[in-house]
């Protein structure tokens, strides 16, 4: 059973098929590096920045608009699969629901643009790094777990030749 990425477009996005083919290749190729279970499964969501600041003012009480939100569905720390996570399949498919990503493709563009990078790096960047968000990394606790979901972040993109100059601002 291979991993689902389904892709929900809810804004105007240029090339949906080929941002599409790479938001799954980058879940897919993150969820491959974590040593996922197979029938992994992950919902994913494409919006604009007026949806995204709604979102992330409902949900997290942050009225501002953002790049990409993640709301993980199980319970991992840095990477480390629950002993228990096959009972949380679903009994109908057998797929194992990891959570929901909010990417601001809007956002994406407008980052790319900043940073110097092509939209397809950025694109990458934002799906490689929710889907550490989705396997419980998080960058906000100390500068030590920062520092290693940037390391499983850049490991991936790097495997995907999603590389950036080394000299560009670090997210």
């Amino acid at each position: 059973m291979e991993h689902r990425i389904r892709i929900t477009p809810e804004a105007e996005v240029e090339g949906l098929e080929a941002v599409s083919e790479l938001i799954t290749r980058c879940a897919v190729a993150a969820l491959e590096a974590e040593q996922a279970p197979e029938g992994c499964f992950v919902d994913v969501t494409i919006v604009d920045g007026d949806t995204i600041r709604e979102i992330n003012r409902e949900n997290r009480d942050k009225d501002a608009v953002t790049d990409v939100l993640s709301f993980p569905m199980l319970e991992f720390y840095n990477g480390e699969w629950p002993e228990d996570v096959e009972l949380d399949r679903n009994p109908e498919d057998d797929s194992l629901f990891l959570g929901d990503m909010i990417l601001n493709y809007d956002r994406a563009v407008e980052q790319a643009e900043e940073y110097g990078h092509s939209v397809e790096r950025e694109c990458g960047f934002l799906t490689v790094h929710s889907m550490m968000h989705l396997l419980g990394y998080d960058h906000e606790r100390s500068e030590e777990e920062r520092q290693l979901q940037r390391k499983h972040e850049e490991a991936v993109l790097s495997a995907l030749h999603l590389t950036r100059p080394t000299d560009q601002f670090e997210k």
